[in-house]
């Protein structure tokens, strides 16, 4: 019996040593070795599974691209509920029905959907409470929001995981989680 279980965990993919958030926070230190600029033009994409060009890309773009290495379309997920539900997302940008090439590049928009089908964790200032595979939003000076995901390495004093995201300089690791207002904490699936 365990060789074949063996045999179904070889085939499916699946690791003992590698779960969700690990997969996540390896595909999103993955995206750092890609050279990227900065870019929040307004793109029509594809759809499903549409994106930018590789070489451009916000700070949304840099989740997006992690779950799709995992296998998971956020441009789709998103822009579906956001067709069924249109009146839960936020009216910043004064559409009138949903737009599957911008509706999963926008933050607060992220904010519900991973709100409603991923799980809400704490906002704190407590460095071992976000931890590998978690997303955290935050609000920047001027208005601004932005997104990232924390990774499986550890700022150099060694007190918090460090995060990858795209402020600017392309898709990085910083050690960034308390540089700004945390307005988000969640773990999607």
């Amino acid at each position: 019996m365990r060789k074949y279980l063996f045999l179904f965990i070889l085939i499916s993919g699946l690791s003992f040593s590698q779960n969700f958030s690990t997969k996540l926070s390896n595909a999103a230190l993955e995206l750092t070795k890609d050279k990227v600029v900065y870019d929040p033009a307004y793109f029509v994409l594809k759809y499903p599974n549409g994106d930018v060009p590789a070489d451009k890309g916000v700070c949304t773009d840099v989740v997006i691209r992690a779950y799709r290495k995992l296998g998971i379309d956020l441009q789709r997920e998103v822009h579906e509920d956001m067709v069924k539900n249109f009146s839960k997302y936020p009216k910043k940008w004064g559409l009138k029905r949903a737009d599957s090439n911008i509706d999963h590049r926008r933050v607060p928009n992220l904010q519900v959907f991973f709100a409603k089908f991923g799980k809400v964790k704490p906002i704190t200032n407590n460095p071992n409470d976000y931890v590998p595979g978690d997303i955290v939003t935050w609000d920047l000076p001027k208005n601004l929001t932005h997104i990232g995901i924390v990774v499986n390495k550890k700022s150099p004093d060694g007190k918090r995981y460090l995060i990858v995201h795209n402020i600017g300089a392309g898709q990085v690791l910083q050690d960034c989680l308390f540089s700004w207002t945390i307005t988000g904490h969640y773990f999607y699936q």
